[in-house]
């Protein structure tokens, strides 16, 4: 008897089996149903090249200039095109039409970020450029708006008008050490309106923690695609274990971001004790925590990340525009030549340009619209390197390009959840539809009717609230040396002019290589301008 009682119990027990196994292959089953139909019935990816099994398009991505390589994709596979990388989709657009209506019209779903355990580790987690789309980047997004808007860069005029007096006169005194000069101008604007501090000798501490940070951002492993990102399991284990070199090195780069988020909250609640602090970005929030205590909308780790985003992205992004303008400049005569008559006809021989010339100046404006398109300061939001440390190849995005959060349907193309969207504004200005002879510099092209570049500062609710100081900041920095100075190529021992290349550093923002010029007071009474 007891043995029939165990038989029984034994077959039900493999009823019970047989009964749940079968419910899971018809769940299995009908998920299977439901995903192959959903394949079925959506729209087709945008079109790509034919990828390899597991890695899709790792192979294909180039080590530098990946701007060009999306603007050759372009030319075989369309405006809008797909790449596939371990874990992510890749939607390329070198179409500002497409850029406008993906990025700006319904950027309520494209103004999410990829979450990086790496930046995390590095110290940028309260920085507004790498927080996920939502309430507290929302918040960020007001505290820089509110110090950044159109009306609020009307007050920095004047002081931006100082500097470029500097950087004049500076190009005067030792017009061989101009990109130093460049990089000192765009830096002393950012540093005034953040922090009130004005720099006053080459070794000022303000100098160093940009340089140093500078270096973390152009050499370290970026968010989006590496393994640690990837598989955040990883942060955990030791630094010998293959693959955790991203949040090994983003830790021995923390010191360094936390000094460019410490030092200058502690340096101006000194001189706020001295009496001798300046109107700025820091303290308006310092005293507003102080007289508001914990009803003030925004954190200490709040106020610290705006005011060190302002710094770490201000000045770069100006003084690399400022340094294609000199090249184009050495490298289309003709171009300056008319930018310059311009200037003469409008102030004559006696004053340097002020804001209130700048409708008056139309072609100095495209000059400085054909430097945006011409070579753009961040022509990608992002740029590729391939990093290989013991034996793993990673795909490593410099620069934050967006994240859709929401599946959609642009075109008849599908673009899933979670994409990375990256805007090609290289591709976009180098559009043969759009754009005659796009790899010319040719201000002139506006005056024909040909549209202003877009996207240098970005789209939608991810756009640069600096742009409008940035902007100002590039015009009369262009505008005065116009007006000051003769461009020209270096003269070689046998009597001919070194023209330099065209040529670009391939990194978050798009440098260009090392070059040599000539910089000439235009004549006597310009000489005189200076050194008045």
């Amino acid at each position: 008897m007891g043995s029939l009682v165990t038989i029984a119990h034994c077959f039900s027990i493999t009823m019970s089996n047989l009964t749940l196994a079968g419910s899971l292959l018809v769940v299995s089953a009908a998920l299977l149903w439901i995903l192959t139909t959903r394949s079925q019935n959506r729209p087709p990816l945008p079109p790509g090249p034919p990828a390899d099994p597991i890695i899709g398009h790792l192979r294909m991505l180039p080590v530098e200039h990946s701007d060009i390589f999306f603007y050759e994709l372009s030319k075989t596979y369309g405006k809008v095109a797909h790449l596939q990388i371990p874990g992510r989709t890749m939607i390329i657009l070198n179409s500002a039409q497409a850029a406008i209506d993906l990025l700006d019209k319904k950027s309520g779903i494209y103004s999410d970020r990829a979450p990086s355990d790496v930046f995390k580790l590095m110290g940028w987690e309260h920085n507004s450029g790498f927080l996920p789309y939502g309430k507290r980047f929302h918040s960020h997004r007001k505290m820089l708006n509110e110090y950044f808007s159109h009306e609020k860069c009307a007050d920095y005029l004047p002081f931006q008008t100082l500097e470029a007096r500097r950087l004049v006169q500076n190009l005067f005194n030792n017009p061989e050490r101009f990109n130093d000069h460049l990089n000192r101008f765009s830096t002393a604007i950012i540093l005034r309106i953040d922090y009130g501090h004005e720099i006053v000798s080459d070794d000022d501490p303000y100098l160093k923690i940009t340089a140093d940070v500078g270096y973390c951002l152009t050499h370290c492993v970026p968010p989006g695609s590496n393994l640690v990102d990837l598989l955040p399991i990883m942060k955990y284990l030791p630094s010998w274990f293959p693959g955790t070199f991203p949040a090994t090195q983003a830790r021995s780069y923390k010191p360094i971001v936390d000094l460019l988020h410490d030092y200058p909250m502690q340096d101006v609640k000194k001189q706020m004790a001295e009496g001798t602090a300046k109107d700025s970005f820091l303290l308006t929030h310092i005293e507003g925590r102080q007289r508001e205590g914990s009803d003030y909308p925004y954190s200490v780790d709040d106020v610290k990340g705006g005011s060190g985003v302002i710094f770490s992205a201000g000045a770069d992004t100006t003084w690399s525009s400022i340094s294609i303008f000199m090249l184009a400049m050495i490298l289309y005569p003709e171009a300056q030549q008319q930018a310059q008559k311009e200037i003469d006809e409008l102030l004559g021989p006696d004053r340097l340009p002020e804001f209130g010339d700048r409708p008056n100046l139309p072609y100095l404006e495209c000059v400085l619209q054909e430097t945006y398109r011409w070579n753009n300061a961040v022509p990608t939001g992002i740029s590729l390197h391939l990093y290989l440390f013991q034996h793993y190849e990673l795909i490593c995005l410099q620069g934050i390009p967006h994240r859709s959060m929401e599946d959609d349907v642009y075109n008849g193309m599908f673009i899933p959840k979670g994409s990375i969207i990256v805007a090609n504004t290289r591709g976009m200005t180098l559009d043969e539809d759009v754009y005659k002879d796009p790899h010319t510099f040719d201000p002139s092209r506006y005056l024909r009717g040909e549209p202003r570049p877009v996207g240098q500062y970005g789209f939608g609710r991810r756009i640069c609230p600096g742009r409008y100081l940035a902007d100002s900041s590039v015009w009369i920095a262009l505008g005065s040396i116009l007006s000051a100075f003769r461009l020209c190529p270096i003269t070689g021992s046998d009597g001919k002019s070194i023209i330099p290349q065209e040529d670009f550093l391939s990194g978050i923002t798009n440098h260009p290589k090392p070059f040599e010029c000539m910089i000439i007071p235009r004549n006597e009474k310009a000489r005189g301008i200076v050194e008045h």
